[in-house]
């Protein structure tokens, strides 16, 4: 029998997290993402020694202040996105500053600035996806750039409310989180049987269910897992960006992967939400799990883009 990595491929666009090269060039996925801290781990990577020392002095040969650092990130995260496009077909996800999170504004300057790096680079923006975390701002952002055609990626996503208001703002593509779900309920002593009864696989199904019952477009991508035992629950997901050692895992086990999603499925009946802004903003006060977990995924990743930025200033330093 073929591998479960092999079975999952023929029902489930699968997706690489990660910005190791070496890892993409294994499993071959359709797409790749990245984020702040994935970035931060590459960059420690010894094949990235020579877009670093590239970056570090182009940008950083005059100015070590905060604005130049930050732009040194961003050239980091496009120069190690650049490398990614050239190795999968479809789409790589680049991130914007997680403490953009709260500013409209702002985060469409940024993506915009990312796509304009990418195409300067000749990486045309079909090859693309903004990554933005999925605040009311952020959801904002993210419908004027697909106004504007440039594809989007909303992140850390927690609720079938953020996902309604994600489906609603038009974005290409969502990332609805699985295991941090997961540790948010163990944390408090609420430990599943087993993968059907996991809150983080069952947010997910719902939110897919309520993409498919309702008719939007908005790509559904379970990401965040902390076993394979997830995965294997979410099989016929529109997409599953899965970690190298997910991977490796699903690639050794050759036993039998059912279909659990379909497009087709008859689903149980759920209303479709009308979130304005109060009602989004009030959702979301409801549900403590969605609201924790936000923040402290944005917190993180503002760390990790801080720790980057040190890293850059350190080595531009030597």
């Amino acid at each position: 029998m073929q591998s479960k990595l092999a079975q999952l491929r023929a029902m489930t666009d699968v997706v690489a997290d990660t910005g190791d090269i070496e890892a993409i060039r294994r499993f071959t996925p359709r797409d790749a993402t990245t984020n702040p801290s994935l970035i931060l781990k590459a960059a420690q990577l010894p094949q990235y020694r020579e877009l670093i020392d590239q970056v570090v002095a182009e940008e950083l040969r005059s100015e070590r202040h905060a604005i130049a650092l930050k732009r040194a990130c961003t050239r980091l995260a496009v120069a190690i996105g650049r490398e990614i496009t050239e190795l999968v077909p479809g789409k790589v996800s680049t991130e914007v500053d997680a403490r953009l999170s709260f500013d409209t504004r702002a985060t469409i300057e940024e993506a915009h600035q990312i796509v304009a790096l990418y195409e300067q680079a000749g990486v045309s923006r079909d090859k693309l996806l903004i990554k933005i975390a999925s605040t009311w701002e952020g959801i904002q952002a993210a419908a004027e750039l697909e106004k504007a055609g440039i594809e989007c990626n909303l992140t850390l996503l927690f609720s079938l409310a953020q996902a309604a208001a994600c489906a609603e703002a038009g974005a290409t593509l969502i990332s609805p989180f699985v295991g941090r779900i997961l540790d948010w309920h163990v944390a408090r002593g609420h430990s599943p049987a087993n993968a059907d009864e996991d809150p983080g696989v069952r947010s997910v199904s719902a939110i897919y269910a309520y993409y498919k019952q309702h008719n939007y477009k908005t790509i559904v991508m379970g990401a965040s897992f902390r076993n394979i035992g997830e995965i294997e629950a979410l099989a016929g997901c529109d997409r599953l960006t899965i970690s190298p050692a997910l991977l490796e895992e699903l690639d050794a086990d050759s036993g039998e992967l059912p279909q659990r999603l379909s497009a087709d499925a008859d689903f149980p009946s759920l209303d479709k939400l009308d979130l304005n802004e109060s009602a989004f903003r009030w959702a979301m006060n409801e549900d403590a799990m969605a609201t924790e977990k936000l923040a402290e995924g944005i917190r993180a990743f503002a760390a990790d883009q801080g720790k980057l930025e040190t890293l850059l200033k350190e080595w531009g330093d030597v």
